[in-house]
């Protein structure tokens, strides 16, 4: 199964999702739902109590679902019973509650707007921004971090296309840009942020994010221009084009005294700036 794990809202409640490529379906977090539903102290507990008796019954609804891990409330990736479409909406009738119908009618839409972004994905670029601006970030930080994203996908097409893998490979690359750019490594750069299971390009300040964005076209450029034969010409590409981003940071740095990379995050500061320099623009308007 080939996942994506998002947090869809629900009058403000929060309801865990992967999306299935392989299938194109939506699987729901059961216990995220029981808790929406019935305003269980404890849904857990009001699921299994559910899942035996249904089980009792013989429902095969209940049989067929599955457990897949996805983060808990401790940030931790825990097993957790899932539920696709079909199987929610059975497993809905057995609940009794005056918000079956509408939370009914907000899975179908969530399962409609999924399709509708495959089809276009400008629909997708437009509810990232719509995420991104729910959790505080500027406009103009938007717009670096969704470029960011286009940057990276041409990165790993071009990586895809002399048959690179996911994986390993990939994040052996993506290290090794890091490093060169940046001094650090993922891990190293995550823990200097004080992020553990956070997004790291999404706890970026702009200066970061426009580097990295450099490093990664600039690789990608150059493999176009060398057709690299083999993984070792492909971490020298890496190393090559992310010394770019490296003078081009020693350069800023030696102008302006102050550091590239830096320890703020999202959680801390990088949030409260952007929408201080926002509301700064607009008073001088």
């Amino acid at each position: 199964m080939d996942e994506k794990t998002q947090i869809q809202l629900f009058e403000d409640k929060r309801v865990r999702t992967i999306w299935d490529k392989e299938t194109e379906e939506w699987y729901f977090s059961v216990v995220d739902v029981v808790a929406v539903l019935t305003q269980s102290v404890d849904a857990t507990a009001y699921w299994r109590k559910l899942k035996q008796r249904l089980k009792n019954e013989g429902n095969e609804t209940v049989t067929n679902c599955h457990g897949l891990k996805m983060l808990a409330a401790d940030g931790k990736m825990r097993m957790t019973d899932v539920a696709n479409f079909e199987q929610m909406f059975r497993i809905i009738q057995s609940i009794p509650s005056p918000k079956a119908e509408p939370f009914k009618l907000w899975m179908a839409q969530v399962a409609a707007q999924r399709v509708d972004q495959l089809q276009d994905p400008e629909l997708s670029i437009e509810q990232a921004m719509m995420d991104y601006k729910r959790l505080g970030y500027s406009d103009n930080w938007i717009n670096q971090r969704l470029k960011s994203i286009e940057v990276r996908k041409e990165l790993t097409d071009e990586w895809k296309k002399h048959g690179l893998q996911e994986g390993v490979q990939f994040a052996t690359l993506t290290d090794i840009i890091y490093k060169t750019w940046a001094g650090k490594t993922a891990k190293e750069y995550k823990q200097f942020k004080g992020l553990k299971k956070e997004n790291l390009r999404d706890n970026m300040t702009n200066r970061e994010l426009v580097l990295n964005m450099l490093a990664e076209i600039s690789t990608k450029d150059i493999s176009e221009s060398t057709n690299p034969q083999d993984f070792s010409d492909h971490v020298q590409n890496a190393v090559d084009g992310a010394t770019i981003a490296k003078n081009a940071r020693l350069e800023l740095e030696q102008k302006t005294g102050k550091k590239v990379v830096t320890p703020l995050n999202a959680k801390g500061t990088i949030k409260q700036l952007t929408s201080e320099k926002q509301v700064a623009k607009e008073s001088e308007k």
